[in-house]
């Protein structure tokens, strides 16, 4: 007999999916940067203490600085033997109070949260009242001066189906492909509180920002509705009105 000690089995590779919860106010957005606070990397730093792997988180796609999330999704591999209900435990025991696992499963191996992604939602808030508003600042942009909510609705329609909205890419962020298919826009109101949902196969780097911007503009009667088909087929950045600020803006769900 072998005196000679048997090494231990690896265990095999698995594949992980996450949906993320989040407060973007204090992080540079999804994307680990260097010497920046990101949710990347928050995830990830807690993912390597838990499994003592380098571990990699791919999201399905990337949040700006201030944005928010209540359902962004991320893969990552790992030989942990540590079950998917013990990650998502361990990860939100250790994660800051501004970032929470909503939840966490094994999926196949060639799953990836970014490719295999069909279709995104997208959610924009606004406060339209005059008087200044405290709670819940961060989470929506406040308009002093009213809206004309029917206006905008109008120049939303002109956004659903598939069109190239290189007017609403950020400047300095050039893509080969700005085609993307909208398959639906709307608005909805309460009060002084107004919620725009977009739901595309696609996003161009603040697009939907871009959108809000355009429609805040037919709202306070700066632009006609009916002039957003000509700004689409322009597809100059420049003719559209200015970027809604980010902390409005939150990421809803990512459909597979």
């Amino acid at each position: 007999m072998s005196d000679t000690p048997t090494k231990p089995v690896r265990p095999p590779e698995k594949n992980f999916k996450l949906v993320v919860e989040y407060d973007g106010s204090a992080y540079c957005g999804w994307q680990r940067q260097p010497n920046q606070p990101s949710i990347q990397g928050a995830l990830e730093n807690v993912l390597q203490r838990m499994t003592r792997e380098a571990v990699t988180l791919h999201g399905s796609g990337r949040t700006d600085a201030g944005v928010h999330a209540l359902g962004q999704t991320a893969h990552f591999k790992c030989r942990s033997r540590l079950s998917p209900d013990d990650l998502q435990k361990g990860m939100n025991g250790l994660l800051p109070g501004d970032i929470a696992v909503q939840s966490c499963q094994g999926v196949p191996l060639d799953f990836h949260a970014r490719f295999d992604s069909r279709w995104k939602l997208y959610r924009y808030r606004i406060c339209n009242r005059p008087v200044k508003q405290a709670v819940g600042r961060q989470y929506a942009w406040q308009i002093f001066r009213p809206l004309d909510v029917a206006a905008m609705e109008q120049g939303t329609r002109h956004l659903v189906g598939r069109h190239d909205f290189k007017s609403f890419e950020s400047s300095g962020s050039p893509r080969d492909q700005t085609v993307r298919e909208v398959m639906a826009a709307s608005w909805q109101h309460n009060d002084d509180h107004l919620e725009f949902d977009i739901r595309a196969n696609g996003f161009l780097r603040y697009m939907v920002r871009n959108i809000v911007g355009t429609l805040v503009a037919v709202g306070m009667g700066k632009l006609d509705a009916d002039a957003i088909p000509a700004l689409l087929r322009a597809a100059d950045r420049r003719l559209a009105p200015a970027t809604a600020p980010p902390h409005g803006l939150f990421l809803v769900h990512v459909q597979y």
